[in-house]
């Protein structure tokens, strides 16, 4: 893909999301896609979204668990930006027509006190650099097709990380925990809609300790001269499969002595 090509990707994935009108598949589009391209467009989106007064809050990591690695056929995480809008109360209620096919999932969040950003880091400088660990729930919406209707064809890793990882809203729970008050692969949640038991996960579902989800994260952007700065949140990738939010829909996940989140979807 050109410059051209990444710019006017991205322009169309802001398209979709102020329009709620997906867009088709960028890998159909661009056949010689390959990452480094999803993530151009990624950046692109970015710039733009800062010129037009956002912030960035932190980061986003996927793909973390081998069940969806398998699914997309990828062996490494991926990643997104979080941005200012995207973050929701407690108990908050997302305004109807706010998303186009809003799911969610369970994650612990890494909130950080000093910034990270060295291909060498290591875990003992993520939880050095870490001020505190909550419960958290990630929404997630799709700005792209997840199938084309005239081919059949999935999307790729490729449309995924170029529609900023799939990454719509964040949801941070009341608790906060110094990083090593507990082991956070036995950190786990039950995962409630409309008060039906949905989801059970582990921590250890994110590359076998969370820890190491941020560690990938921060050496991935090191090498793009990027770095993971203080009070950015990290959400550190899912131990559940994505629960479908259609309006009406009222979420829970209970992660035990850990806390608890709670998002409605009006």
């Amino acid at each position: 893909m050109t410059p051209e090509d990444h710019v006017r990707a991205a322009a169309d994935l802001l398209q979709a999301e102020r329009t709620h009108q997906q867009i088709g598949l960028l890998s159909l589009r661009h056949p010689e896609m390959r990452m480094d391209d999803a993530y151009e467009v990624q950046n692109a989106i970015c710039r733009q979204k800062l010129s037009e007064g956002r912030k960035v809050i932190g980061w986003k990591i996927g793909l973390t668990s081998k069940a969806m690695q398998y699914a997309l056929n990828i062996d490494i995480p991926d990643s997104g930006i979080l941005f200012d809008d995207m973050v929701f109360a407690q108990g908050a209620t997302v305004p109807a027509g706010r998303f186009i096919q809003p799911r969610i999932e369970a994650e612990i969040a890494f909130v950080m006190k000093s910034a990270i950003g060295a291909e060498n880091v290591s875990r003992a400088d993520i939880i050095a650099a870490t001020d505190y660990v909550a419960p958290s729930i990630e929404i997630l919406d799709t700005r792209i097709q997840r199938v084309d209707p005239e081919t059949g064809k999935a999307r790729t890793v490729f449309d995924t990380i170029s529609d900023n990882a799939a990454n719509a809203g964040i949801v941070l729970g009341n608790d906060r925990h110094r990083v090593d008050a507990f082991d956070l692969r036995w950190v786990g949640a039950l995962t409630f809609r409309n008060g039906e038991i949905e989801e059970t996960g582990l921590g250890a579902g994110v590359l076998n300790d969370p820890v190491e989800s941020v560690v990938w994260l921060a050496r991935r952007m090191a090498q793009y001269g990027q770095s993971i700065a203080p009070g950015q949140v990290v959400l550190s990738g899912s131990f559940i499969r994505p629960v479908e939010c259609p309006p009406g829909t009222e979420i829970h996940a209970d992660f035990g002595p850990f806390g608890s989140v709670d998002i409605n979807f009006a």
